[in-house]
């Protein structure tokens, strides 16, 4: 019997080209249209073939977002506290400004729980960070759970702005608005400034201030 060699593209069952894949596809059409459907035909391969590595869109996203964070460098971050739990807001900031999804992903309160090590790197740091400005560990949380409600709410809104295009600012009517009706039109430059930096600075000053207080 003749062996006659088997042609078309063999099945996958490399973990690092099916994130390969995916994030190549998120980079070029956005998160929200990957499917798992979409994705096994992009390896030649049957959706119950991948099923076997991925278990649904979110695992897989999750896995990416692992993966990212494994192969990523630590950032250099301050010895003074205050500045720690500042320079590690900015750092994870920036890295979900690169990765909008990532934020939609990871907006529950128990996130921390579905991430490895490497990626819970900047949560160690705020958390620590508050710890050494005399905070408690249950202030910590508070701390951290209240950046991470400014920072995700501020990707996710930018991220989706980015998506809507411009939005007409004249119909303000000043007898009921005034202030409002003054901005008008220039609400939508106001708003794309980034304030981010600042509005961080003012709230970890402002939530270690109060905690102290609080004690």
């Amino acid at each position: 019997m003749v062996n006659v060699p088997r042609t078309g593209r063999p099945p996958v069952t490399s973990r690092a080209e099916i994130l390969t894949t995916a994030r190549r596809l998120i980079d070029d059409d956005g998160w929200e249209k990957l499917t798992i459907r979409r994705l096994a035909a992009e390896l030649g391969i049957g959706p119950t073939t991948l099923y076997h590595h991925v278990r649904d869109k979110e695992a897989l996203l999750l896995l990416l977002l692992n993966e990212y964070a494994e192969q990523a460098a630590p950032p250099d971050l301050p010895g003074d506290p205050r500045e720690r739990v500042v320079a590690a807001a900015q750092a994870l900031h920036d890295g979900l400004a690169e990765w909008p999804w990532a934020a939609e992903v990871l907006t529950v309160d128990g996130f921390v729980g579905r991430l490895r090590a490497p990626a819970l790197r900047l949560v160690e740091a705020i958390l620590d960070g508050a710890v050494g400005c005399g905070l408690t560990r249950e202030q910590a949380v508070d701390v951290f759970r209240t950046i991470w409600y400014y920072t995700v709410g501020e990707i996710l809104v930018r991220a989706r702005s980015a998506r809507r295009g411009d939005i007409t600012f004249t119909d303000f009517d000043p007898e009921r608005v005034p202030t409002l009706a003054a901005i008008g039109e220039r609400w939508p430059e106001l708003v794309a400034r980034d304030v981010y930096p600042e509005g961080l600075r003012a709230l970890v000053g402002g939530l270690i201030g109060t905690a102290r207080e609080s004690d």
